[in-house]
């Protein structure tokens, strides 16, 4: 993705320190992620960029019938584990978003936890497009992401990202407005051994984006904010239902 290391920064050291703490919120995202979506069983869901599968995995539980797609295998492999403790049904494969298989598959579509903003302005188009043709017409795109003003205003030279034990991960973002990205230098301290990741992420605003959907062939878009209240300059997450 972009010029970083995707297997560094979607790792190992990922799961050994997010994972617990984000399968914690994972229950109250899915009843968000459901009521938006208006999600039912049997519906056709597809999880983009699923990571290791707290989401996919408690939709099928759920009733829908979730095809989880991301570019690791190690999350891929833990995600199908999880799938497999629950007794839940997901169809997990690995590729890239901005290639999809699919035409019309889905009845909607699920990007959460920031998993959109890692390529180039013209790879990001790409993935806009690849989601509406592979949803149904009437059906929803949903990306859960950073709020550009919420992260402008609260952003400092360094950010305590992570700690477990005696390990730590520690992020320098640096807010490039020319290029509207994020560039973060990532240190993980783990096992007395410290490691430098390189990535970025591609912030925009609701009505950015919302004129990207539209180009990418959405009919419209909506905005919210934390918890799928209304989006405001303190939200810290920015939330946007796009309808095919």
């Amino acid at each position: 993705m972009g010029t970083m290391d995707e297997a560094e920064l979607f790792g190992a050291d990922y799961l050994y320190f997010y994972a617990d703490d984000v399968d914690g919120r994972a229950a109250a995202e899915t009843d968000l992620i459901w009521r938006l979506l208006e999600l039912g069983p049997g519906r056709d869901v597809l999880d983009l960029a699923c990571g290791h599968g707290r989401i996919a995995n408690r939709l099928a539980e759920r009733g829908c019938q979730v095809v989880g797609l991301h570019s690791s295998p190690l999350f891929l492999d833990r995600a199908r584990r999880d799938a497999a403790e629950r007794g839940a049904a997901v169809d997990y494969r690995q590729g890239d978003m901005r290639d999809l298989p699919w035409l019309e598959r889905f009845d909607a579509i699920v990007s959460w936890f920031t998993a959109f903003g890692y390529f180039d302005d013209e790879g990001n188009r790409c993935v806009l497009a690849q989601a509406a043709a592979a949803l149904r017409p009437g059906g929803r795109f949903l990306l859960d992401l950073n709020n550009l003003a919420w992260t402008l205003r609260e952003r400092s030279p360094v950010v305590p990202v992570a700690e477990k034990g005696d390990d730590l991960v520690v992020d320098r973002p640096v807010w490039d407005p020319l290029t509207g990205r994020v560039q973060v230098v990532r240190t993980t301290v783990r096992d007395g051994r410290a490691r430098h990741t390189r990535f970025f992420v591609r912030l925009y605003t609701f009505t950015e984006l919302r004129a990207l959907l539209l180009a990418a062939g959405f009919r419209r878009a909506e905005g919210y904010g934390d918890g799928g209240g209304p989006l405001t300059a303190a939200s810290r997450r920015m939330i946007v239902v796009a309808h095919r």
